[in-house]
């Protein structure tokens, strides 16, 4: 202590000042006078952390370290692994921090709440007034410790999240997660600890509720007048409101896939309750959850918006590049990648935004050299890893677009797409058992993305496992009517159940199917109005057949398969009483050209419904006649498709994918980039 007290208070007053208008070189100069006047451990950490604010964090370790700061406190060693953090020094870091957490922490918090609210709950009316203040005594004298180690508990917490990031340097991901985890069951309000599990995908959905379901959000406490945890009056209100709402901000972070109605009543409630209706995360929160739900457009007025209002909400720009993508807004991409090229050439995102750009333009090649730019500037930013995965799988380069989507399957352990990329790439090697192990591993970590469900449906179709795959066109449709998606967005999965139907011989059924997808889709779909022709040819209405083959005629006119189907058409219509058999022949339209995709014979025991009854048939051997005719003209589809590249499907999100349909579905394939959503 010295005796110039007055002096010490003036450069305190002026250091704070300083700090407060960053004016870091003014608030460093009088530190360090203070600093000598004092020679105060106290005045010794706040200069350490004025260098750590001006970016000196070499200076702010230093500082410490002279100084024998950092073993004499966790807010110093705290300060001291964070500088080393910010040096690249991680191994360092990871040592002086420790590679476990106290398990002491993890539980001390909900005990000293409990001791908190039971010192509180009421006096023995019967003791005298002397024991009521000797507990009164006692009382203060706990909070005071429970403040005390309360701050300390945070500083911990704080040095949890910094050994994830360490782990995470490391690539020891699960490590990294269980570090970011145990940061939040000390301090719920280590939102950086969040931010890293959420952001990066290192939980699933279900694993994310299980969690918010494990935190004490009760401990948070709100610091002011009745907040003194007394347990009456407005104390009491203020020890539960504040949980309550850290709690719900939260819930808007988390996967939406999983529970939309905790998600809703969570974004009413802050909008009405809290002014944030038109907070910027929260519509950020409402635009990943109508991207989800395939309604393109409604996301894009929000992250617009978002946008227009503030065009460095960098955590905006994925939705809101993935939107442009699907509603094919070019220019828009152009417009939005050039702004950021010229203003922000050090940040992620812009070069995110210049690979979706020229993905959306068709150069492959240069939309990969700046996804991997983007990779490269933030290992964990999930929608450049799968962007860079999907121009592989755009060029039908299926081992290394099977290599990428396995390094994203690596760093984002928690989301469910790189899997059903994985699954589609197999899917179009025709390897259907890695395919289908892909898409399971998938489906343990998220069941409610219509996406998935359709993929798995499509793997079984082909496996000849028709009515388990015409379970999970079912289920696709039914989760995106609850989620309320785009119906039309889910034409491909209504179509891959009609064909199921039709292979199962429920043709009534599969009529259904096709006239819904004709009416979603505006009756323009030439594949659909041929394979409903197919159906009703086969259920001998050749009439009604050729009628439905004109109509596809008048969509296309030079659609090779309609013709073919109307000649047949009409030579049976004059025939009358000859049941065609044409469950093989469908076709199916895909943006680079025709790809009549065979028709594998089911062998359950549903195959002897669909052949074998020909034999010694003169007419049904001239439609086998005509099925090899068309198997040709299959054949050469396909090579002008590989000729030409156009192996793939555009999808969601700034990327392709392989598999989603079956025979004349373009919508299906769908894929999407996020992580988060928010992958």
């Amino acid at each position: 202590m010295t005796s110039q007290p007055n002096m010490e208070r003036f450069l305190r007053d002026w250091r704070q000042d300083a700090l407060n208008k960053a004016q870091y070189e003014s608030a460093i100069f009088i530190g360090d006078k203070l600093l000598a006047l004092t020679r105060d451990d106290n005045d010794a950490f706040w200069l350490a952390q004025v260098h750590f604010a001006a970016g000196h964090h070499a200076r702010a370790h230093d500082l410490l370290r002279k100084h024998s700061l950092i073993g004499s406190n966790p807010s110093c060693r705290y300060l001291a692994a964070h500088c080393l953090i910010k040096q690249g020094c991680f191994a360092e870091a990871l040592g002086l921090l420790g590679e476990v957490t106290p398990a002491h922490l993890l539980v001390a918090g909900r005990r000293a709440k409990r001791k908190i609210v039971a010192g509180g709950g009421g006096h023995d009316r019967a003791q005298s007034q002397n024991k009521n203040q000797i507990q009164h005594n006692q009382q203060a004298q706990e909070e005071a410790k429970n403040e005390e180690e309360w701050s300390t508990r945070r500083y911990e917490a704080g040095m949890c999240y910094l050994r994830g990031l360490c782990y995470a340097k490391e690539n020891a991901f699960d490590r990294a997660k269980e570090a970011y985890k145990d940061a939040l069951r000390i301090d719920v309000q280590c939102y950086e600890a969040f931010t890293q599990l959420v952001r990066n995908a290192l939980m699933s959905a279900d694993e994310e509720a299980e969690f918010m379901q494990s935190l004490d959000f009760n401990g948070v406490r709100a610091v002011g007048p009745g907040g003194d945890g007394d347990g009456n009056g407005e104390g009491s209100d203020l020890q539960t409101e504040p949980g309550d709402y850290v709690q719900m901000l939260y819930q808007t972070h988390l996967s939406k896939y999983g529970n939309p109605g905790a998600f809703n009543t969570a974004v009413e409630s802050l909008s009405t309750h809290y002014g944030l209706a038109e907070n910027a995360d929260l519509l950020l929160a409402r635009a990943d959850l109508l991207y989800t739900q395939c309604r393109f457009k409604d996301a894009l007025v929000i992250t617009s918006s978002i946008l227009q209002d503030d065009k460095t909400d960098f955590p905006a720009y994925p939705i809101h590049l993935a939107c442009l993508y699907e509603l094919r807004q070019t220019n828009e991409l152009f417009l939005v990648a050039h702004d950021l090229a010229d203003h922000h050439p050090d940040h992620a995102c812009t070069w995110l935004a210049v690979g979706t750009y020229y993905l959306a333009t068709g150069k492959i090649a240069d939309a990969r050299r700046y996804f991997s730019k983007s990779s490269m500037m933030d290992a964990t930013f999930g929608p450049a890893w799968i962007g860079f995965a999907h121009t592989f799988a755009a060029e039908g380069e299926h081992d290394q677009a099977i290599t990428a989507y396995s390094t994203a399957a690596r760093l984002f352990t928690g989301t469910h797409l790189p899997p059903v990329f994985l699954g589609m790439q197999n899917h179009a090697m025709n390897n259907m058992t890695a395919a289908e192990e892909y898409l399971k591993s998938a489906y343990q970590l998220c069941r409610t993305d219509p996406l998935l469900l359709n993929e798995m449906g499509v793997v079984l179709y082909h496996q000849g496992r028709l009515k388990d795959s015409a379970k999970f066109f079912r289920q696709a449709l039914l989760v995106a009517a609850d989620t309320g998606a785009d119906p039309r967005a889910w034409l491909g999965a209504r179509t891959n159940l009609a064909h199921a139907y039709r292979r199962m011989r429920y043709l009534d059924a599969a009529l259904e199917e096709f006239d819904a997808v004709l009416r979603d889709g505006g009756g323009k779909n030439a594949a659909v109005l041929c394979a409903k022709a197919l159906i009703l040819l086969d259920s001998g209405r050749a009439d009604d057949a050729a009628r439905v083959l004109h109509e596809a005629l008048a969509v296309n006119p030079q659609d090779p398969v309609a013709t073919e189907l109307l000649n047949k058409a009409l030579e049976e219509a004059g025939v009358g009483d000859v049941v065609v058999e044409a469950g093989s022949l469908v076709g199916r339209l895909n943006a680079g050209g025709l790809d009549l995709e065979e028709e594998e014979e089911e062998e359950d025991g549903n195959g002897g419904e669909e052949g074998g009854e020909g034999e010694g048939n003169p007419e049904l051997a001239a439609m086998d006649r005509f099925e090899a005719e068309l198997e040709g003209r299959k054949m050469a589809a396909r090579a002008r498709m590989m000729e030409t590249g156009g192996g793939g499907r555009r999808g969601r999100g700034g990327g392709l994918g392989g598999g989603g349909g079956i025979e004349g579905d373009d919508a299906g394939g769908d894929v999407m980039m996020d992580t988060s959503d928010d992958f």
